[in-house]
């Protein structure tokens, strides 16, 4: 056992990226650590990074710059996929110790035992990290068990092989890899047995899942196999593309434990766009899936994910986008505008969209968003719908009800807030406010 040092963690990006802290969170537990918040005093600061975008670049490299600052003599370690595909750049910030790519960030324990054992060690920046193409099977990890919500996520996937052009996501993560499925129920038995009422199952292209198996399991069938066991409350899929909806992915709805809601990955509702991509959809696929699904699953709502100003994207093309979101109907949005990312086929397209283009494009299905957001949520006011409470503030309690909606619940005189949390809830929504259902109790 070492002694109780703090460390501090700060998370930018994907679920996945935020399973993999809590995994290491956990293991520092499990070794006499105490994890404290970001903005206090720590022996050691590890930023997991994401490189997405150009801003999430930026946002990485500035919570790189302000770790110290709290404590000039605690240790820096930035590790995701920042440091995976740009870290030899960092090298010549200062502030940090250790650079650690995705590919060696199960060492990250190892790290810091040997840092406890020997604090000089560390005088210069170091980059610990090893090329992500050069095969393997999915690692296993610790469960990520260190939550301060009831919900758990699941990582049954890692890496991705599709390439898309604007995406650097395959050089910072590799191939993809898929996790043991008996692994995958062996976690989800042990987060429900911890009292979490809700699993959300995550990887980096869910529906890649299986592929690389020996028994060639695909991911819907995976899933089939996850609801047969009846492990736990709620089970929620995390991240879908639009061509994985078929009418087998839509029958998994018939289990009571599978929320009724999606986060689609559209990145573009545009034939010409999505070709250019390099996505393989179109979208009639978008279209017929997502109105299928909804059709035969009660409650069922989307969000999703969409970039504005893709290189050759014309007015009419970003229009197209815009008018199939509105058929659908979506209960929230992520608007990203383009940004050129290295090594991807994109950066390398004429017809650059300019600034003032992508910014005008993105405010203008910012706009959209909001619209759809409030009449996604309008049509539940006066209807009961199940919550998972996760907190308590102010007098009133705050969740999620089964299709992903934040909803607010007034604390009614006589009841114990702390003694609800962690449990479901059927509540009759009275209003909406800020985008937020909101019940009397």
């Amino acid at each position: 056992m070492y002694t109780a040092k703090r460390a501090a963690f700060y998370t930018l990006g994907c679920k996945v990226n935020q399973y993999e802290t809590e995994s290491v969170k956990n293991q520092l537990l499990r070794h006499g650590f105490e994890i404290v918040d970001f903005s206090r005093e720590a022996d050691y600061y590890i930023v997991n990074t994401c490189t997405v975008t150009s801003i999430a670049d930026k946002k990485s490299r500035n919570m790189l710059r302000r770790a110290k600052k709290t404590n000039q003599n605690s240790k820096l370690i930035v590790t995701g996929c920042y440091a995976q595909t740009n870290g030899k750049d960092l090298l010549p910030m200062t502030e940090i110790d250790y650079i650690v790519g995705n590919s060696g960030k199960e060492n990250l324990l190892s790290l810091i035992l040997a840092l406890e054992e020997n604090p000089e060690t560390a005088t210069q920046p170091r980059f610990l990290s090893d090329p992500v193409f050069s095969g393997g099977r999915y690692r296993e990890s610790e469960p990520a068990l260190y939550r301060e919500m009831s919900r758990a996520y699941i990582k049954i996937q890692d890496g991705c092989d599709n390439f898309c052009a604007y995406c650097k996501i395959p050089f910072a993560r590799g191939r993809s890899r898929s996790r043991d499925l008996r692994h995958v129920l062996e976690e989800i038995k042990t987060v429900a047995a911890e009292g979490y009422k809700e699993a959300i199952v995550i990887g980096i292209n869910l529906g890649a899942y299986g592929l690389d198996l020996p028994e060639k399991l695909n991911f819907t069938a995976a899933m089939e196999k996850i609801l047969e066991e009846n492990l736990i409350e709620r089970i929620r899929i995390g991240s879908v593309y639009p061509d994985q909806i078929d009418d087998d992915f839509i029958r998994l709805f018939r289990h009571k434990t599978l929320m009724p809601h999606l986060h689609v990955s559209l990145q573009s509702c545009d034939d010409t766009v999505l070709r250019n991509m390099k996505r393989h959809y179109d979208a009639k696929t978008i279209e017929r899936g997502l109105t299928a699904l909804k059709s035969a699953v009660p409650l069922m709502e989307f969000t999703g994910d969409v970039i504005v100003g893709f290189p050759g994207e014309t007015d009419r093309m970003f229009q197209n986008t815009c008018e199939l979101i509105e058929r659908i109907g979506f209960a929230g949005l992520h608007v990203f505008p383009y940004s050129d990312r290295e090594h991807t086929a994109a950066a390398a397209l004429p017809d650059k969209a300019p600034g003032e283009i992508k910014r005008e494009r993105a405010r203008i299905l910012g706009e959209r968003k909001k619209r759809l957001a409030a009449a996604a949520r309008e049509k539940y006011v006066g209807r009961t719908l199940s919550v998972l409470i996760e907190a308590e503030k102010g007098g009133f309690l705050y969740g999620y009800s089964e299709n992903y909606l934040k909803t607010r619940i007034r604390i009614g005189e006589g009841c114990s807030a702390p003694a609800q949390i962690n449990t479901i809830r059927r509540v009759m929504i009275h209003s909406i406010e800020k985008e937020m259902l909101t019940s009397n109790g």
